[in-house]
């Protein structure tokens, strides 16, 4: 920090817990290569939906976005509502670096707006041999946990594990197994 920048009490600042939902785009080569992970090229953001006008305003103000990053990427989205009373951002495109920069900027988007506070999470789609796997990035904590579902609500806990100590140097894997939170009945 500068003198000036002490002096007149002005900090820099913190980096952004956003930012680290890029790195998932340069693990994305060791997960299609060594673990023959495949996007399944379509991923989403979930957030709270509040009732006010500036809320409004805002859903708004992403759907522009969306429509023009349709226009400039081929970004095809969808607005969905859930039982629990989120709205799920769905994403759709065959280039996995358009998805994650997109969910960037609607993360982006909604923290400039006061709306970060109401970011659950990012999720990602993959496919190994037709089964789904998921990365999803928890922006409270600015991690990501693998989400292995089975058939009937199980998970496969063994392979999520495998899969977030492979991955640990090259994304940000959350250490705490207990907030691995399974997301049943994903709209991807």
């Amino acid at each position: 920090m500068k003198f000036l920048d002490v002096l007149l009490g002005r900090t820099k600042p913190a980096p952004s817990k956003v930012d680290a939902i890029f790195s998932i785009a340069t693990a994305y080569i060791s997960m299609e290569t060594k673990l023959e992970l495949h996007h399944a090229g379509t991923a989403g953001i979930c957030f709270k939906m509040v009732s006010s006008t500036s809320f409004d305003r805002l859903k708004g103000d992403l759907e522009e976005l969306l429509q023009l990053a349709r226009r400039e990427t081929a970004t095809d989205y969808e607005m969905v509502n859930d039982e629990h009373g989120y709205l799920w951002l769905v994403l759709r495109d065959p280039d996995f670096e358009d998805l994650v920069t997109t969910l960037h900027l609607i993360s982006t988007t909604l923290i400039e707006s006061g709306f970060g506070d109401q970011l659950l999470s990012s999720v990602f789609k993959f496919t190994k041999e037709g089964t789904a796997t998921y990365f999803i990035y928890t922006y409270k904590r600015g991690t990501f946990y693998p989400f292995v579902p089975l058939k009937g609500k199980e998970r496969d806990a063994q392979y999520e594990l495998k899969l977030g100590t492979l991955l640990d140097a090259e994304l940000p894997v959350e250490k705490n197994r207990e907030t691995w939170y399974p997301l049943w009945e994903l709209p991807l």
